[in-house]
């Protein structure tokens, strides 16, 4: 089995929205990065960008309807780049998505599949949105999959909540950070 970690939308503009500064996400994010790395895990980036003017976004998909009225992640804009706290290093792979799922829109497949990777461990913002969906994608693509819980945010915590208790472990393992850490041996 070959793994990946993707770090999905954590975004300067997402984590102004959502995170609330008291809760630890970015420090204990950049541990799973960090981890990833010395373990040789590769860590793949997966951000939301929209062209300017929308011309991907349909008026009958709401949440991405309402992000081009608000005029939200344009291609280019500051609140588009990956938060500092967690940016990547030169040669990692970014990918760009158009749509809620980190497979929608970009070419994710096509770069974990020339990987060959087989299996996923998903982070980011939010529980709701990318990892909701890309859970659910990835599952129809047979990935194996691991959420890593503590590694997720959403504005609603009791949605993120029902996710990772309930939800999720139907086609994922679910762990804390340390816990995925703990099994990754150092390169």
């Amino acid at each position: 089995m070959s793994s990946a970690l993707l770090v999905m939308d954590v975004q300067q503009a997402i984590v102004d929205a959502v995170d609330d500064d008291g809760s630890g996400y970015l420090p204990r994010l950049r541990g799973a990065i960090d981890g990833a790395r010395a373990a040789g895990v590769p860590v793949i980036y997966v951000v939301i960008a929209l062209r300017p003017g929308f011309p991907e976004v349909g008026t009958r998909n709401r949440p991405l309807a309402a992000i081009a009225r608000a005029g939200l992640y344009v291609e280019g804009d500051p609140g588009t780049r990956i938060h500092p706290d967690i940016a990547p290093r030169p040669g990692e792979v970014v990918v760009t998505k158009r749509r809620a799922s980190a497979f929608s829109g970009s070419d994710l497949d096509v770069v974990l599949r020339a990987r060959g990777i087989d299996h996923l461990v998903l982070a980011g913002i939010a529980t709701s949105a990318v990892v909701l969906s890309t859970v659910c994608q990835a599952n129809d693509l047979d990935f194996g999959l691991t959420v890593l819980a503590d590694g997720c945010l959403d504005l609603d915590p009791e949605v993120h909540r029902v996710l990772v208790d309930r939800l999720f472990p139907q086609w994922a393992d679910v762990v804390t950070v340390d816990d995925w850490l703990k099994t990754l041996a150092p390169r």
